[in-house]
């Protein structure tokens, strides 16, 4: 019976390597000069943009979405925090989302059964499992769900015949 995994994956490499050239540019702009200003990551899926003020951190993110989107990762993976504001310095952590939210996985699961395709959708922890009969029918699937725009990027692996 033939089958696909819906997930939501991000590569970390390529993450690091965005962030690596956004922390270059910022030591070569000109209205950073002299400011401690950086990206680093902090833990497996968090980045700490620090600088000296808000507004210079508004401008980092979009250096680092240039990055990341050059770098061909869907800057919808990336999750804001706030801005924390402490004596003259300021920070903000992003979160790169990985995995699916079983409220997302809820609501793809809802939409694939009123689809009323011949096909059976289940999650897998942090993925969607879809299984049916015709190779047609998987496909509809995927049109159904890119359709809907998740918040999400999605990707449509391991496809079993």
């Amino acid at each position: 019976m033939p089958s696909f995994d819906i997930v939501s994956e991000v590569d970390l490499h390529e993450v690091a390597n965005a962030l690596d050239q956004a922390n270059r540019e910022v030591g070569n702009r000109f209205d950073f000069k002299g400011v401690d200003a950086s990206f680093e990551l902090a833990d497996k899926n968090i980045i700490q943009v620090k600088a000296e003020a808000d507004f210079q951190i508004r401008q980092m993110l979009d250096i680092l979405r240039g990055k990341i989107a050059k770098r061909g990762i869907d800057i919808r993976s990336l999750e804001e925090g706030d801005v924390e504001i402490s004596g003259k310095s300021a920070s903000m952590a992003l979160t790169v989302r990985q995995g699916i939210e079983s409220d997302l996985a809820r609501e793809m699961v809802k939409l694939v059964k009123t689809s009323k395709l011949k096909v059976q959708a289940s999650i897998q922890g942090d993925q969607v499992r879809v299984a049916g009969k015709k190779r047609d029918d998987l496909q509809s699937v995927i049109a159904i769900v890119k359709e809907a725009k998740p918040e999400l990027p999605l990707q449509y692996v391991n496809f079993r015949d």
